[in-house]
C-alpha cells in the first residue's frame, strides 16, 4: 500500500510517500512544496494545487494521511493553513484518493506512546521505523513521514490487512 503523508501549510507543505507491505515501511519519496511569502495568497494556493497534483500523478498513492487542524496557537496562521489544506483536499478528491486525518497529538501518541512528545522523540521513532535511514532536513517533511507511519498503525489499515 502506497501512503502519501502530508503536513499542510501555506509557506511549506511537507509530503512523503511510503510503501507499507507486510509490516515493512519503505520511504519512496519525500519533499516539500514551498511558496513565496510576498506572493498573493491566491497565487500561493494555485502553486500548492499544481504541485500537489503533480505529486499525486507521479506517485499514484493508494491513500493519503494528512494532519488535521484542530487547534492552533498562532491565530494569524490558522486561516492560511486551513486554505492550503482545503486546496490539498480538493486535489485528493479530484484523484479519488481516500483521506485519513490525524491530529498532531494522535501522531505523537501512535509513534512515541506520548501525545506531547517533542520533535526529537518523533524524529527518533520515524528513523527507527525506516530502519535507520537518513531523514530529510526539513521538519515539515519529517512530519509528513510521521503522519504516513501513523496511518500504518491505524485501525483502518490493521483491519484491511487481516
Amino acid at each position: 500500500m502506497k501512503i502519501l503523508g502530508i503536513d499542510p501549510g501555506m509557506a511549506i507543505v511537507g509530503y512523503s510517500l511510503i510503501d507499507f507491505c507486510n509490516s515493512n515501511i519503505e520511504l519512496i519519496a519525500s519533499g516539500s512544496i514551498q511558496t513565496l511569502k510576498g506572493e498573493r495568497e491566491s497565487a500561493r494556493l494555485l502553486e500548492i494545487y499544481n504541485d500537489m497534483s503533480t505529486v499525486v500523478e507521479t506517485y499514484k498513492p493508494d491513500v493519503c494521511a494528512i494532519e488535521k487542524l484542530f487547534f492552533f496557537r498562532n491565530q494569524t496562521t490558522v486561516m492560511p493553513v486551513a486554505h492550503a489544506r482545503g486546496v490539498i483536499l480538493t486535489v485528493l478528491e479530484k484523484f479519488n484518493i481516500p483521506v485519513f486525518e490525524y491530529t498532531p497529538m494522535e501522531v505523537k501518541q501512535v509513534l512515541t506512546g506520548y501525545g506531547r512528545a517533542d520533535k526529537k522523540e518523533v524524529e527518533q521513532m520515524v528513523k527507527l521505523a525506516l530502519g535507520g535511514a537518513e531523514l530529510p532536513k526539513l521538519d515539515d517533511t519529517v512530519d509528513s513521514i510521521a503522519i504516513a507511519i501513523c496511518h500504518t498503525r491505524s485501525c483502518a489499515v490493521q483491519t484491511a490487512m487481516v
